[in-house]
């Protein structure tokens, strides 16, 4: 088989997407809750050092980022790293990566609508969480149930209305930073509270938050001219990341002592209530309630599609592959949107500790489909040894090894650590259930 067979049939799906809008997309899945409010639980583990845990993170999005950008242009699908896996490796390493990463997808979404009831806590003290996760959830689920330049418009201005504000925020708080010092580096335990061992433990918050970035790999299966526009989408998405996420976290942890900032509430509310700037804490609030829903929106769309190519690959009943008349698969969408009644329940049952939950069991199908993506890489050169692609990965084989091993080496740390235990108690299980019913629909089918 031909990967253009695969590609066949998973045609159908509409290009509507611009170079622009996709760097916009994969900027707005990763620049959500993971950094508005992951970020103060990576604070808590590791004080001053997460600055080392979100340079180590970004070291392992940069490398993924390559890996994806070079496959994407040799074969640009909505299945992506899925389809990839399925031709380079095999049926079953397809199977489960597409099912790993969708489930993880659906509880993604559920940790960004339940972080939006954290949000509107804000000013809505005594309305319950779970009327902001129905109400924002069905406005999503309807933009997505539309054409996909009416999602590719509205998560543009989502993100650019994030990206704004993260420079503004940048600004502000280095013209503070630079009178008030950076003595809150060193105070209270120093720069490594935790020691090392915490440290690391943040950087698997931090893959957490640059989730989604993978996303810019199956947008590319509906952009306009997906050879150009993941080249260009591929170096601005990691440079804004990068800038981003660090600079941001070294202005808070300059600003806030980490023992004040590490406590589930966003660092960046606490940050601009420092700053006696009027009205500062309120439009933060405003802007990562945007960026929440932002996120969710580029999620919602990502968990779709990986349905969808389930489906058109006959691992998923049928109706899910199907499109409506505007090109979009509605019947995935809805399946997909599981994630939010999860976290509706889990919201009412236990509304302090649903984030950390969510977070936790979501972890499992993100890391795998990340250490797959390396080794998909490691096949897809084999297979093309001797050839010139028109994007290449610098530094192989020895990048993908360490992508890989640093993938492996963070889902095995997450077993030895409370708040992330859930991640493997979860994960394997579920894993271990996907193969079991890969193996009895391949014994049914003959």
């Amino acid at each position: 088989m031909k990967f253009e067979a695969i590609q066949e049939r998973e045609k159908g799906l509409r290009r509507g997407l611009t170079s622009g809008q996709l760097a916009m997309i994969a900027i707005g899945g990763a620049i959500g809750t993971g950094l508005f409010l992951g970020s103060s639980f990576a604070i808590g583990f590791a004080g001053p050092s997460v600055l080392l845990s979100y340079a180590i993170g970004a070291l392992i999005a940069l490398l993924l980022m390559g890996c994806l950008a070079e496959m994407t242009v040799a074969h640009p699908t909505s299945g992506s790293f899925g389809a990839w896996a399925e031709f380079y490796i095999g049926p079953l390493a397809g199977f489960l990566v597409r099912y790993a990463y969708w489930s993880c997808i659906v509880f993604a979404v559920g940790t960004e609508v339940t972080a939006i009831a954290v949000y509107m806590r804000y000013w809505f003290a005594g309305v319950p969480g779970w009327v902001w996760i129905v109400g924002f959830s069905s406005i999503l689920i309807g933009v997505n149930a539309l054409n996909v330049k009416v999602f590719g418009s509205v998560e543009y201005a989502f993100s650019t209305l994030k990206v704004a504000a993260i420079l503004v925020f940048i600004l502000l708080g280095g013209w503070i930073v630079a009178g008030s010092g950076f003595s809150n580096y060193t105070v209270h335990g120093g720069f490594f509270p935790k020691g090392a061992w915490g440290m690391w433990v943040a950087v698997i918050v931090s893959i957490f938050s640059y989730l989604s970035i993978e996303m810019i790999a199956v947008a590319a299966g509906e952009a306009e001219d997906p050879q150009r526009a993941i080249t260009k989408a591929f170096r601005s998405t990691v440079a804004r990341l990068v800038v981003f996420y660090l600079l941001t976290l070294a202005i808070i942890v300059a600003m806030v002592p980490w023992t004040e900032s590490g406590k589930g509430e966003s660092p960046f509310i606490t940050v601009m209530a420092r700053s006696h700037v009027p009205w500062a804490a309120g439009v933060v609030n405003l802007v990562i309630l945007v960026a929440a829903l932002s996120a969710m929106n580029s999620q919602l769309y990502i968990t779709t599609r990986m349905m969808f190519s389930l489906a058109r690959a006959g691992d998923a009943p049928r109706v899910f592959g199907e499109l409506s008349a505007r090109g979009t698969p509605v019947s995935a969408l809805l399946l997909s949107s599981i994630g939010i009644a999860l976290a509706t329940v889990l919201n009412v049952v236990f509304p302090d500790a649903s984030f950390t939950l969510m977070m936790a069991i979501s972890m499992f199908g993100a890391m795998f489909t990340w250490l797959m993506i390396f080794v998909t890489h490691l096949y897809f050169r084999r297979a093309h040894a001797g050839e010139r692609p028109a994007f290449r990965m610098w530094g192989y084989p020895y990048t993908s090894l360490m992508g890989a091993g640093l993938m492996a080496a963070i889902l095995l740390t997450t077993a030895f650590t409370k708040e992330f235990r859930m991640t493997l108690a979860y994960g394997l299980p579920v894993l271990g259930v996907f193969w079991i019913v890969w193996r009895a629909r391949r014994q049914a089918a003959g």
